[in-house]
Order: structure tokens, then sequence, then C-alpha cells
């Protein structure tokens, strides 16, 4: 079972996400460079968080067209799980595999703190063993991570239930002061109508241990590798 972290210049989660994958789940992981065309043989696509080609233009907008992303995409549409994290999740938004778009945070400031997230959705590759309501402790590094989307698309992401997570308070109500980015209808994580690509913009990576203040994350994580094995493995890479 192999997770591809792709890499982009500016990337920064990569070493995270290869640690957590690798050292804390025992996972086969390996590193994809943006230039290469192929995935390794990959089970399982993780595009990280950082600065991808330093956030020019707008966050993901240069990343999209890097050479990896034709064989992400054509992963992606045959069905292999693709998660997005906190970057990855706006590279996504610009491939457009998934919709809306990202703004600035509405305190105009670069936010890195502790959140709680409440876990909206099981039927993807990365909730699967996850419980109804459950609220994750994760930590969001982010500038733009505000998600916006016209009022009908959020009313057509919500009757297709693909809002996986959404921000929450410890008791896992959805109030705004809760919200740390001021995200539409407290909209933390997304998936594909198909459910197979799955973005948010907390840093699960950065929780799989509980001397990094949680392990909350790890069921992201561990939710792919019950879904590969449930499905016998049987992947586009």
């Amino acid at each position: 079972m192999k997770f591809a972290i792709v890499v982009f210049p500016g990337s920064n989660c990569d070493h995270d996400a290869y640690y957590a994958t690798k050292h804390v789940l025992g996972a086969d992981a390996e590193f994809v460079w943006h230039k290469e065309l192929g995935l390794q043989g990959a089970d399982v696509v993780i595009l990280p968080g950082g600065f991808s080609y330093g956030d020019y233009l707008r966050t993901g907008s240069i990343a999209r067209f890097s050479p990896v992303m034709a064989s992400v995409m054509a992963f992606a549409e045959a069905g292999g799980p693709v998660l997005g994290i906190c970057n990855g999740f706006q590279i996504l938004l610009e491939t457009g595999l998934l919709p809306g778009g990202m703004l600035y945070n509405r305190s105009v400031k670069f936010q890195c703190e502790q959140v709680y997230v409440r876990v909206e959705e099981l039927e993807t590759p990365f909730t699967c063993t996850a419980t109804p309501g459950q609220v994750l402790r994760i930590p969001i590094a982010h500038g733009e991570g505000n998600y916006f989307a016209p009022p009908d698309e959020l009313d057509l992401l919500e009757a297709n239930r693909q809002v996986v997570f959404r921000y929450c308070d410890v008791e896992g109500a959805v109030v705004d002061a809760a919200n740390p980015n001021g995200s539409a209808r407290g909209i933390a994580g997304l998936c594909n109508k198909q459910r197979n690509v799955v973005a948010l913009m907390p840093h699960p990576e950065r929780a799989c241990e509980s001397a990094m203040g949680s392990a909350d994350g790890l069921v992201v994580f561990e939710s792919a590798i019950a879904q590969l094995k449930s499905d016998g493995m049987v992947l586009p890479g």
C-alpha cells in the first residue's frame, strides 16, 4: 500500500505527510516531484500544504499546470483516492476537481492555531472509520482559507452531501465564533460528487501523535488504509 506525496516548489508540509503515513502508520510512502509524469504506482495521492510556486497569481493557480497534475487528475477521474491538505485543497479547487474558491481569511492575517472540526460525512475514503459528528482537534496554518461559493453552489454541495468537515467548537456546535477564517457555512473540507477526492484546510498530518497536541488527524489516514483493504486495493496507478 503506497501513498504518493506530490512535492511542488514551495511545498512545506510534504515531510509531515510522509512522516505521518510512513513512520506513524507504517505504510509505504514516496515523494513525487512536480515534474514527474507518473505516480509511482500509488494507491493514494496526497497534495500537501505549503506555498506552491510561492502562491503567485493566487493560491494553487500555477501548481494546477504542473506536469504531474495530469496524472493526478486521471487518477482521480478513475476513482483513485486523492487528499488535498491546505494548499492541496487550493490546488484541487484550481483544477476544477472541487468547486468554489478561497478568499483571504476575514482577519486578513495568516492564522496558525488549533481548531475543531466536525466530521459531517463518513462515505469517503478519508472519513470511513470516523464516527458520525466526531469532533477533531487539528491545527490550521493559512492566510487564504476562507472558502467561498455562490449560494446556489453551496446549496448543491449540501444536497449532494459533499461537505465533509465543518469548523465547530469543542462540543461540536457549528458557530461563527469557532470559524477561524470566515468560510461559508463553516466549511472546512469537501469531497467531489464521486466522493473519492477529499480536501480540507486543517492539517491532519500535524495531529497524528499525542506529543504534537492531538492524534485526532490519524483517522483521516487510517480511513484511507481501511478503505483500500475493503476494496481489495484494485486501484488505478
